[in-house]
């Protein structure tokens, strides 16, 4: 198909579908992630054309070629760098014989992916060694007899300005699809926007501008639309991934259903995408789904030629959840949140390992401690980041204003918002007179109502303290502390309401026991504050022991037990453990009742993360039960 033809097609207002992930597929029939996927077009082309079969089958109007890594850069990593032009060359014509034997009409698109390496001024292969790496790969395509280029999942402009260049110079004749990926915060990996992203491409030479891999559809829409907005004449492709991939028993998994991206379809061709398809997690079901849902869409659509304005733009993107946290909530969700102190010394495996049976009995989120108690512990940033890694659950960072000056408190949201923590529970923080280092300093510049404005009102809005632009908006959904019994309600409700003018996005509170005097206080904030217009996670300290009901009671302040749980935990005995849960879920059963009470937030003690599952599978055996 010649270039003007392909142009053409596209400007018939009509929509091309792509096809969808080549790695997701061949995994599932039992190729490692850690292989050389490539390879595979001639060690194993029946895999291949059987995952090019299925995508005909579903409705695809063009398949990629199996090639997303076969530049000499990857194929060396794999010991395969002399088969560059076999694989390649192979890759094409099984692709084309795929083609003929569906007697349908199907583009190949040559499919280029990121050469593996990082270019200068960020690494040590300089520009011209990449044009050239890509070069070579592209002529083989090419001249193996493919439709268009497509350039996808780039992360660094320069790169893709050097894989589109060297397809101008050795393929003039070829249309080109250059796309991008972005980070949760809707930013490259190197902090280009999506504006940015979509100026270079077109000042490029690229025919059409792409997003692909990123988050799901939804988050693909609004980046998709900030590109139309910034250059409104150009032809846009859209390949998203089914949702954030999240980890599960050791596999990889990718959430969101062929369903939901047929929901978004019309969407993206209303947007302005002219190229449709999926990246990592779709299925031959979701190209389908979303080909079905346009074609049973009303001819009379038509396209607006301009993009949203700036202030409609503004607007969807505020009504985005920043996090997993605030989404659940948002849903009306009964959130489960888990406490976890790091570690004292390097060793993590301990934590991991709760980490992932809280996650598998159904926790939501877990919160990590800052120095609880004023004990030396591993940073809590680095806790979030390996959990998420890791364990794949979403964390809340506890973050104290105690000892902390301007400068670190700045630097350490910075550090938390790049390992993309973005829950963060403002707390003024353990006084350092009561832990192991009872002489280090305990100053702060700003009490928790203050951090919370700093973050809300600061940098989320893409300012410091001091009015200084950060570069770009931070997405922190902040959340602050409450006492429920606490001995001066007034002076409590008074610090809440500056919390909440600050900004708090949600409520964690002291666990409590009294579920009485805890709803007598929110009665009185109620009715003082016009009502608590945010959600509440109210805490849950499962008793193990008369001595420890005990020690609470008497020793920590802010909690009040009853002296009935007190000498029923004393009449337990041995079973004081199983009664502390018992206790626990008749608490929580009665917190439900609570109209702002939107979840949990559990604090085992002395790490006992089995008892915390425990009431979290019982938690959700009791959800399912309502549901079904």
């Amino acid at each position: 198909m010649s270039r003007s033809k392909f142009i053409e097609w596209l400007q018939t207002e009509r929509v091309l579908f792509s096809d969808g992930a080549m790695g997701t597929l061949l995994n599932q029939r039992g190729v490692g992630f850690d292989a050389c996927f490539d390879s595979l077009n001639l060690s194993d082309p029946a895999m291949v054309a059987q995952v090019h079969r299925e995508y005909i089958e579903a409705g695809s109007h063009m398949i990629q070629t199996n090639t997303f890594g076969a530049n000499r850069y990857k194929l060396a990593q794999h010991g395969l760098e002399n088969k560059l032009i076999e694989i390649n060359t192979a890759a094409v014509e099984l692709a084309r014989r795929v083609i003929l034997a569906s007697f349908k009409e199907v583009l190949i698109a040559g499919d280029i992916g990121p050469l593996g390496v990082r270019l200068a001024p960020f690494g040590r292969v300089q520009p011209e060694q990449a044009r050239q790496a890509f070069e070579e790969q592209i002529a083989v395509l090419a001249g193996a007899g493919v439709d268009l280029l497509i350039i996808e999942t780039m992360t660094d402009l320069y790169e893709i300005g050097e894989a589109i260049a060297a397809a101008r110079r050795v393929a003039p004749g070829l249309p080109v699809v250059a796309s991008m990926t972005f980070t949760r915060d809707d930013r490259t990996l190197l902090g280009d926007s999506p504006a940015r992203v979509a100026q270079f491409i077109r000042a490029a030479g690229a025919d059409v501008i792409g997003v692909n891999c990123s988050g799901g559809p939804s988050q693909i829409l609004h980046i998709l639309k900030q590109m139309r907005q910034a250059v409104p004449e150009s032809r846009y492709s859209v390949m998203p991934n089914a949702g954030w991939p999240q980890q599960v028993g050791g596999r990889i998994m990718y959430p969101a259903a062929p369903e939901y991206f047929g929901d978004y379809a019309l969407a993206f061709w209303e947007a302005g995408a002219s190229l449709i398809g999926g990246c990592c997690g779709t299925t031959p079901l979701h190209i389908q789904t979303m080909r079905r849902a346009l074609e049973q869409a009303p001819q009379v659509l038509v396209r607006p030629t301009n993009g949203f304005n700036v202030a409609e733009r503004e607007e969807e993107q505020a009504a985005q959840p920043p996090t997993q946290l605030a989404q659940k909530l948002a849903e009306g969700r009964f959130v489960i949140a888990v406490e976890m102190d790091p570690p004292r010394g390097l060793s993590t495996h301990k934590l991991l390992a709760g980490a992932s049976l809280l996650a598998e009995a159904g926790a939501d989120v877990i919160d990590v401690a800052d120095s609880p108690m004023a004990r030396m512990r591993m940073s809590p940033w680095a806790v979030c980041n390996l959990i998420q890694r890791k364990v794949g659950i979403e964390t809340v960072l506890h973050f104290p204003t105690r000892g902390r000056n301007l400068l670190r408190v700045q630097g350490d949201l910075l550090a938390a918002h790049a390992l993309d923590v973005r829950n963060v529970f403002v707390v003024m923080g353990d006084p350092t007179a009561i832990g192991d280092y009872p002489d280090a300093m305990d100053n702060y510049d700003l009490v928790p109502s203050g951090l919370i404005k700093l973050i809300k009102q600061g940098f989320n809005a893409g300012v410091d303290h001091a009015g200084a632009d950060i570069g770009q908006p931070t997405s922190f959904f902040a959340g602050c502390a409450l006492n429920l019994t606490p001995d001066d309600a007034e002076s409590e409700i008074k610090n809440l309401r500056r919390k909440l003018r600050a900004g708090a996005d949600f409520i964690l509170t002291q666990p409590i026991y009294d579920l009485a005097a805890a709803q007598a206080f929110l009665a009185r904030a109620r009715a003082e504050l016009d009502g608590i217009p945010v959600p509440i996670l109210v805490g849950i300290l499962p008793l193990s022991s008369a001595r420890h009901a005990a020690f609470l009671h008497h020793e920590v302040p802010g909690i009040n037990i009853p002296e009935e749980l007190r000498q029923r935990m004393e009449k337990s005995g041995e079973n004081a453990p199983r009664t502390g849960i018992e206790i626990a879920l008749e608490l929580i059963a009665q917190i439900r009742s609570i109209p702002e009470a939107r979840g949990i937030y559990i604090m085992p003690a002395f790490n006992r993360f089995d008892y915390a599952a425990e009431i979290i599978e019982t938690i959700r055996r009791g959800d399912h039960a309502v549901d079904d």
